[in-house]
């Protein structure tokens, strides 16, 4: 097998044999260092449902180093799927690349075709792939429009923003009915921000490393 690409960035392995990398915007990883495709795939693809779903529209609040659209990938093939993704700071191609150089969705000619041309937005049979390289507090978000919501910034801490009661009604906003939204936080105003919003929250077993993480669904009636 050949070496994989070489990029500048600080790559870190995790615990599942994933990785991810440092954001020295942030001063966090990216993804969890207790398993990065662990996280994407219970958190967000099963947490939500998007992998049982007929046709997902997923909108991903960060879209980061791809973990999460990778892991959608593998849980939808074969079944169309809209993904709407807002990242301010994109990362570089090289980045991405090495990031994924191990997983075996690098070879879907989805995220083929998003390396080649990234950053940008990319449609192949049964996906559609809508990039937005614009502050997602500001942008206008579909209203009714999701099945599932991804809510994968980085920390409240750091990244207040897309945390606030406010933005959180916004996100709630574009759930179809029955659609449901997912974050690895369960902090409690976060909680309290998308029951202010109308959705039904549950806090649900998180993976290694988080004890709870939340779900909240739009009533779908």
């Amino acid at each position: 097998m050949p070496d994989p690409p070489k990029t500048d960035s600080e790559l870190q392995p995790t615990a599942d044999g994933s990785l991810t990398a440092h954001s020295a915007r942030f001063g966090q990883s990216y993804g969890s260092r207790f398993g990065a495709a662990t996280q994407a795939r219970q958190v967000f693809v099963e947490g939500s449902g998007t992998h049982l779903h007929p046709a997902p529209k997923v909108l991903e609040v960060g879209f980061g180093l791809g973990q999460n659209f990778r892991a959608t990938l593998a849980a939808t093939a074969g079944r169309p799927l809209h993904y709407l993704a807002y990242e301010f700071d994109p990362v570089g191609a090289e980045t991405l690349r090495q990031v994924a150089f191990s997983d075996p969705v690098a070879a879907h000619p989805g995220w083929q075709a998003l390396m080649e041309g990234w950053p940008s937005s990319v449609a192949v049979p049964d996906l559609k792939f809508d990039l937005r390289l614009e502050d997602v507090t500001l942008a206008a978000l579909p209203q009714g429009w999701a099945s599932a919501v991804y809510l994968d910034g980085f920390s409240p801490d750091v990244n207040p923003e897309v945390w606030t009661a406010a933005f959180l009604g916004r996100l709630a906003a574009a759930l179809q009915p029955g659609g449901v939204l997912v974050t690895y936080s369960a902090a409690g105003h976060v909680r309290r921000g998308l029951q202010a919003a109308g959705l039904e929250v549950e806090r649900r077993p998180g993976p290694a490393g988080k004890r709870e993480v939340l779900r909240a669904a739009r009533p779908a009636t």
